[in-house]
C-alpha cells in the first residue's frame, strides 16, 4: 500500500527535488505540493495524507503553525516531518513539542529522506534519541526544583514513571527492558499506556514532557 505524501516548501527548486525523489518510487504517492503553510494545511485537510514534509520557514503561515493546525485536526492522520537547515534549532524543538514526528536537514541524502517518509507512514519514531535529548536539554523550560510532583504525571504508576524516565534519557525499549528485567513487549505496553494517559502522540512528545515537568534534569541522558 502506497504512502500518500504532501510536500510544502516556498522554494520551487526544493519542491522539484523532493518530487523527483518521491516520484521514482511506486510505494510513495505525491498527492499535493504547497508553497506556503496555508496551502499545506488546506491540502492536508482535503487529501488526508499519511506524511507531510513541511519546510519550517515559509511565508503567510510558517511550518510550525502549519504543523500545529494539521496535527490539531481531528480528521488528520498525518505524520509531520519538518525540513530545516539546522539540526539544533529552537523552531525544531517547538515543532517536536507540537507533535511533529521528526525533522530532516535540507541537505539530507535521498536514501535517508525516503527512509524517513516510509517510517513516518508506518507510524514509527524517526528521531535519534541523542538528538532529541540534546534539543530538549537546550530549549526545554523545566519546572523549578522542589516545586512538587506534576499533576500531569500524577496518573502514572511508579513503574510507568520509571519507564518514562528511561524513555526521556533516550533509551530504547530493549535497553529499558534489560535494565528493568522485563520483556520488551511489557515495556512496549507500558510506553503505550503512558502515551495514552498523557494524551501524547509519540515518544518524542513524552521526552519533551518529562523534561518540562522536571522528571528528568538536563545532563541526565546517560544510563
Amino acid at each position: 500500500m502506497s504512502r500518500r505524501v504532501v510536500i510544502a516548501d516556498d522554494d520551487a527548486l526544493a519542491r522539484t527535488a523532493l518530487r523527483t525523489i518521491l516520484d521514482a518510487h511506486d510505494d510513495l504517492e505525491l498527492v499535493a505540493e504547497a508553497s506556503d503553510g496555508l496551502e499545506a494545511v488546506e491540502a492536508a485537510g482535503r487529501l488526508l495524507p499519511d506524511v507531510v514534509l513541511l519546510d519550517i520557514r515559509m511565508p503567510n503561515l510558517d511550518g510550525l503553525e502549519a504543523a500545529r493546525q494539521i496535527l490539531g485536526s481531528q480528521s488528520s492522520r498525518a505524520r509531520i516531518i519538518m525540513l530545516t537547515t539546522f539540526d539544533l534549532d529552537e523552531y525544531v524543538y517547538d515543532a517536536l513539542k507540537a507533535g511533529a514526528s521528526g525533522f530532516l536537514r535540507k541537505d539530507t541524502p535521498p536514501e535517508r529522506l525516503l527512509s524517513f517518509v516510509r517510517s513516518a507512514g508506518d507510524g514509527d519514531v524517526l528521531l535519534d534519541p541523542a538528538i532529541t535529548c540534546r534539543l530538549v536539554e537546550r530549549y526545554a523550560q523545566p519546572r523549578p526544583a522542589g516545586s512538587g510532583a506534576s499533576s500531569k504525571l500524577s496518573d502514572l504508576t511508579p513503574r510507568e514513571l520509571d519507564v518514562l524516565t528511561q524513555v526521556a534519557r533516550g533509551h530504547s525499549n530493549a535497553e529499558i527492558a534489560a535494565d528493568m528485567y522485563l520483556s520488551e513487549a511489557t515495556i512496549k505496553t507500558h510506553v503505550s499506556r503512558i502515551l495514552a494517559k498523557l494524551d501524547l502522540r509519540d515518544r518524542v512528545q513524552a521526552v519533551v514532557l518529562a523534561y518540562e515537568e522536571g522528571l528528568v534534569q538536563p545532563g541526565a541522558t546517560g544510563g
